[in-house]
C-alpha cells in the first residue's frame, strides 16, 4: 500500500502535470465553455434537477468547469480539488465568467480542516472516487457538510470497466479494491499524443463498496441507475453510437460503462418523553 503522503504528493503533481493540456483540449471545450456551454451532462442534470438558489458542494472539481455551470445554473457553489494548479485555474475562469463560486485547494480527506459548512447538495462525478483509497472517509465527509434531508449527486465510471486493460481485449484489474495501483501513462484521457506523462496512484471500488459506505454513514439511497455508454469519449476503441453516447466498439451495448445515484441523509429525529 502507498503511504497516504505519497498518493498524495504523486497524484498532485499527475493533476498539475495535466492541467494545461485538458485546458487546450477539444475535450474539455474552453471555448464553447467560455461562450456560454454547459460542461454538464444529462444524467448528473436529471439528478440535480433545478438548483437555483441551492448551496452546493462539489468534490473533486478539477478546473471548475462543472462548478461555474452550477453557478449558471443559480446554485451557491464551493470546489475542491487537490490540484493547485487547477484550482488557480478555476478561479480565473469564475473571474472571466463573472459567476461567483469558491474553490478551495487541499486533499479531500483534509477539508474539513479548510471548511465549516452545510450544504443542500454535495456533488461529483466522473472519475473521482478511484483517486481515493477509503470509501468509509468519503461518505463521512460527504453526510457531515449535508443538511438534513440533503442530497448526494454521484455520477461516476462503472466498476466493470477498470476491470480491463486499456484496449478493453482483456480482464486486467481486480473488480474489488485489493490495493493501491500504481502505474505511469503518457499523454491524458483529454489528449493521448499529448508531450507528458505522469505517475499515479488510484484505487478500484466496486458497487457494493460504494453503496455500503453511503448506507453505513446515515445515507438513504434514493435512485441508482447504470448505463450503457459513457457520456464522455475518454476510453481506447470507442464509438459514438447516439450523439453524446460513447461505447466501446467490439463490445457495444454489453458493458455498463456509467452508474449513477442519488442518495439523502437521513433526517435525525427525536421522540417526545
Amino acid at each position: 500500500m502507498t503511504p497516504e503522503k505519497d498518493y498524495i504528493a504523486i497524484n498532485r503533481e499527475s493533476w498539475n502535470n495535466k492541467t494545461a493540456t485538458h485546458l487546450q483540449s477539444d475535450f474539455y471545450d474552453l471555448k464553447g465553455f467560455l461562450a456560454g456551454k454547459t460542461s454538464l451532462k444529462s444524467i448528473e442534470l436529471e439528478l440535480l434537477g433545478d438548483v437555483r438558489g441551492k448551496s452546493i458542494l462539489h468534490l473533486q472539481c478539477h478546473f471548475g468547469q462543472d462548478s461555474l455551470s452550477l453557478g449558471r445554473m443559480g446554485a451557491r457553489v464551493t470546489g475542491v480539488d487537490l490540484s493547485d494548479r487547477a484550482i488557480e485555474q478555476a478561479r480565473q475562469l469564475a473571474e472571466k465568467t463573472q459567476i461567483e463560486a469558491k474553490f478551495i485547494c487541499c486533499d479531500l480527506y483534509d477539508l474539513p480542516r479548510h471548511l465549516d459548512e452545510k450544504f443542500d447538495v454535495v456533488f461529483t462525478s466522473y472519475g473521482t472516487i478511484g483517486w481515493l483509497p477509503d470509501l468509509d472517509r468519503w461518505a463521512r465527509l460527504i453526510a457531515s457538510y449535508l443538511k438534513p434531508n440533503g442530497q448526494f449527486i454521484f455520477a461516476e465510471f462503472h466498476p466493470v470497466v477498470w476491470m480491463f486493460d486499456d484496449q478493453f481485449r482483456q480482464i486486467a484489474y481486480n473488480y474489488f479494491n485489493s490495493g493501491a495501483i500504481v502505474e505511469t501513462e503518457s499523454g491524458t484521457y483529454a489528449d493521448r499524443d499529448a508531450p507528458i506523462s505522469q505517475e499515479f496512484v488510484c484505487w478500484n471500488h466496486s458497487l457494493g463498496e460504494v453503496i455500503t459506505s453511503l448506507i453505513e454513514n446515515k445515507l438513504v439511497l434514493n435512485t441508482f441507475n447504470e448505463f450503457d455508454y459513457s457520456p464522455y469519449n475518454c476510453f481506447n476503441n470507442t464509438l459514438e453510437a447516439e450523439p453524446g453516447k460513447f461505447r466501446i466498439q467490439h463490445l457495444g451495448n454489453k458493458l455498463p460503462m456509467v452508474y449513477a445515484l442519488k442518495a439523502s441523509l437521513k433526517k435525525v429525529t427525536t421522540t417526545a418523553r
